[in-house]
């Protein structure tokens, strides 16, 4: 797998903490639901049945925030809403260890499978719920498994009617259950069905020519080496002059969690390397600058969206496109 990065990039990768690719602010992102949500075991566990496994996304998740702090960042945390609606205290922890609260649905209900009245309800429905926890605006959503794609992009135009700012559903590859293999790999407006537009901050890929390697975390995260995942991350920022976005679950640093009996390839995307996933985890922390994704987005002139002709606060326009 490392053949596959020039040894210019493994030079830089090598540099990476300190100079050049640490000077820019990466999205450090988390997506807050416990192993019994994940889309792999939904053909095994039914949504009814969720409330008869023990939860373990409260310690984890804390587990989390104190890593973090320990290397001073602050992160993007995606919240489930089935798990704010258990856990209100959990999230005003979260939000008050100075991360960013974010939106990732109500049931992770796969954005493909639900109507679009039935998607606006359930997003509705997290947003306040969210919001009322933090008396704070929830600016940002995240999809169940990334399942806006070609077929769903209906979901951007409830996106902005709903008030987010900002998403960060999109992957730029292909997959058997998410992913759009065309689509911008920076950030970017992306436009819905109907017109509206919202930034889109993509999952992060390495272009390797003939393909997009998926480095941004999770399984991909575990499944790589870590010296791949450094080197394609520190050719993102220094090659293409970029931050890119990570994510983890909190059960992935959670290798004691209960085993679910599922299909050789989910148990496989699940529970492969979870006892080296904090350690690396560490190791990334330790090597790379990370923020929120609004922290992100900031550098490069993209946040905070202003009007047409208005500037943030370091002078940078980032308005809108008209609808």
């Amino acid at each position: 797998m490392a053949d596959l990065l020039s040894k210019s990039e493994e030079t830089a990768a090598r540099g990476a903490a300190g100079t050049g690719a640490a000077l820019i602010t990466n999205a450090m992102t988390v997506d807050v639901e416990d192993y019994f949500h994940v889309s792999a075991f939904a053909r095994v566990i039914d949504r009814a049945h969720w409330d008869r496994y023990e939860c373990r996304v409260e310690n984890n998740t804390r587990r989390l925030i104190e890593l973090l702090g320990r290397y001073e960042v602050r992160a993007t945390f995606f919240v489930l809403g089935w798990v704010a609606s258990r856990y209100p205290d959990l999230v005003r922890e979260i939000a008050n260890a100075g991360h960013e609260i974010a939106c990732h649905g109500l049931t992770h209900k796969l954005v493909y499978e639900q109507t679009p009245r039935e998607f606006h309800d359930e997003t509705k429905t997290a947003k306040a719920l969210l919001e009322d926890i933090i008396q704070t605006p929830v600016n940002g959503y995240r999809a169940a498994s990334y399942s806006i794609t070609a077929r769903s992009l209906w979901a951007i135009d409830i996106l902005v009617e709903l008030g987010f700012q900002y998403d960060s559903s999109i992957f730029p590859i292909r997959h058997d259950r998410y992913g759009i293999p065309g689509a911008a790999r920076k950030p970017h407006w992306m436009s819905g069905t109907g017109g509206a537009s919202i930034l889109e901050f993509p999952l992060s890929t390495k272009n390797l020519g003939f393909a997009r390697l998926p480095v941004s975390g999770g399984g991909y995260f575990r499944l790589f080496p870590y010296t791949v995942t450094r080197m394609a991350l520190a050719s993102i920022n220094r090659n293409e002059g970029i931050p890119f976005i990570f994510y983890l679950h909190p059960w992935e640093i959670d290798p004691g969690q209960p085993r679910i009996r599922a299909s050789r390839l989910s148990r496989f995307r699940h529970y492969n390397n979870l006892a080296k996933c904090e350690s690396m985890l560490c190791r990334l922390l330790g090597e790379f600058r990370f923020g929120t994704v609004c922290d992100s987005l900031g550098e490069i002139g993209l946040w905070p969206i202003v009007g047409p002709g208005a500037q943030d606060s370091r002078g940078v326009a980032t308005p809108r496109p008209r609808e």
